[in-house]
């Protein structure tokens, strides 16, 4: 058991002892909910090496499961819709993002031929709900409720809402199917963690229930609530070289990274060279900001639970939709950092020590890109709490496993047309902590950024490079490329990746109409 767990155990004993329990749901089949952040890298959480606070997220993965291979597509629409189907995005219709770009795999719409996660759980009289980005269409027949969830409090298309209203984007606000309009107190992170804990109280006690919890947090905009803020002044006036090293190490002490790894190298501007030392430093204080904010909300989330007695029995799984982003972006000049009057990113030099200690961002096939951790949770489930899992899990793997927690079989047809057969594999023995020996290929494009994955051998590049081949065992931070000495290998790889291509109909970017 961790020290983090024992530390957060102990504020959190006196609270759970003066709440009042319920007698246990009647519901056999367990509670699932579904978190998912938005940009978050791979080391900004405490359990994954960041100087971030994240007591109740640390907790989980201590007294659950701490996956540190998961993968996503790179991109925020695509793992969305290959998370919700158990499909390459491209075969659910979302080879880009939510617009249509004039072929089938890239219509920004759910295919024919597609099901969703919550429809198949309705089918096991699961309750459904949908909290905070949506991001998959936003026309009715595409929305929340016409996707299989019963009742839905978010945003339809898409982020980039804090505060209300929203400054740099056209974003309406949704209970159901009527629009809302918030206060000026109103902040997303708190509101989406309102509404779910409304639903939950709301919910059949007798039924059990499917939570899909999309925050938009830590995605810039940078702009968080002033104490969040002040609470992490002065914590990265020392520039990213250190706060990377400090996580990387960190990192090695933990486990999650082993100490026979090298640090890939910095992609950043030398802390001293700067002229806007103070700017860089709030710039990372407000993103820490927003990380700190979405953890002390699904804090107030598992406590809800725990007053309704659902907490033993309600499996939590907790990820990010891509790598950080290295936009830079400022179209606000003027506006104090992290306000609800700024729009801005905190751009590549933090991306870089977000995603220690892989390299390359969002949108990008490389590992930094593709990677998150995973945190599973789920009292009566898991049998060996605590463990670090470096098991091989990708989005399109969620759906399958919650069909088997939920014992559901996934259909051939609905409606009478011939579904897409799923493409994922349940995790669900990595958790009951039975053997497992996934012997796959998993594959990427976005943007024409490519990547195939056998093994440990992954052939990937960027659009309109060469190809670079790596040998993930012995260089998983991809360090060294080997693409001259394994001829046969590349050969294979590529192979693999033109037949994926051409049977998911990816198309040469930019895709012309």
């Amino acid at each position: 058991m961790r020290l983090s767990y024992l530390i957060a155990l102990l504020f959190l004993l006196p609270a759970c002892q003066s709440i009042p329990q319920q007698e246990e749901s009647s519901a056999s089949s367990p509670n699932i909910i579904l978190i998912l952040a938005d940009d978050m890298g791979y080391s900004d959480l405490g359990c994954m090496g960041a100087e971030i606070e994240t007591p109740n997220l640390d907790a989980l993965a201590d007294n659950g499961m701490l996956f540190t291979h998961a993968y996503n597509t790179s991109r925020c629409c695509p793992t969305r819709a290959s998370l919700l189907t158990g499909l390459y995005q491209h075969d659910a219709g979302y080879g880009h993002m939510d617009s249509d770009l004039g072929s089938p795999s890239y219509q920004g719409r759910f295919k024919e031929g597609v099901v969703s996660m919550p429809e198949l759980l309705q089918q096991a009289d699961y309750q459904t709900y949908m909290l905070g980005k949506w991001h998959l269409g936003h026309e009715v027949e595409n929305t929340p409720l016409n996707r299989g969830f019963d009742r839905m409090y978010g945003i339809p298309k898409g982020g980039g809402l804090y505060f209300y209203p929203c400054i740099g984007r056209d974003r309406q606000v949704y209970l159901d199917k009527k629009q809302v309009f918030p206060d000026s107190n109103w902040y997303s992170t708190d509101a989406f963690t309102d509404y779910a804990i409304q639903f939950i109280g709301e919910a059949d006690q007798e039924r059990p229930f499917f939570m899909y919890l999309a925050y938009v947090a830590p995605h810039f905009p940078l702009q968080a609530r002033a104490e969040d803020i002040q609470k992490y002044r002065g914590k990265y006036e020392k520039g990213y070289e250190s706060i990377r090293q400090n996580r990387f190490e960190k990192q090695q002490q933990l486990g999650i990274i082993s100490r026979e790894v090298q640090l890939s190298p910095a992609d950043f501007d030398r802390w001293e060279s700067l002229e806007n030392q103070s700017d860089e430093e709030l710039k990372m204080a407000v993103y820490a900001a927003q990380v700190d904010r979405m953890d002390q909300n699904i804090g107030r989330l598992m406590e809800s639970l725990k007053k309704l007695n659902l907490f033993e029995n309600t499996l939590v799984l907790f990820l990010s939709d891509n790598g950080a982003t290295d936009v830079e972006l400022n179209t606000t000049p003027g506006a104090e950092f992290g306000s609800r009057n700024s729009w801005s990113a905190y751009g590549k030099n933090w991306a870089n020590v977000s995603n220690t200690p892989y390299r390359k961002y969002k949108a990008m096939t490389h590992e930094g890109g593709i990677i998150t951790p995973m945190i599973a949770h789920w009292p009566k489930g898991i049998q060996q709490r605590g463990s670090i899992q470096s098991t091989l899990v990708h989005v399109l793997d969620v759906l399958p496993t919650f069909l088997e927690v939920a014992d559901v079989e996934y259909p051939s047809e609905k409606d009478n047309i011939a579904l897409k057969p799923l493409e994922g594999k349940s995790f669900l023995p990595t958790l009951k902590n039975e053997k497992t020996a996934f012997d796959r290929v998993l594959l990427w494009e976005h943007e024409g950024n490519q990547a195939v994955r056998k093994g440990d051998w992954k052939l990937v590049r960027l659009h309109n490079e060469t190809w670079e081949l790596y040998d993930l065992k012995n260089d998983p931070i991809e360090l060294r490329n080997v693409v001259d000495d394994y001829p046969e290998k590349v050969k294979e790889l590529e192979q693999l990746y033109k037949d994926w291509a051409k049977a998911k109909g990816v198309r040469a970017w930019p895709i012309q109409s």
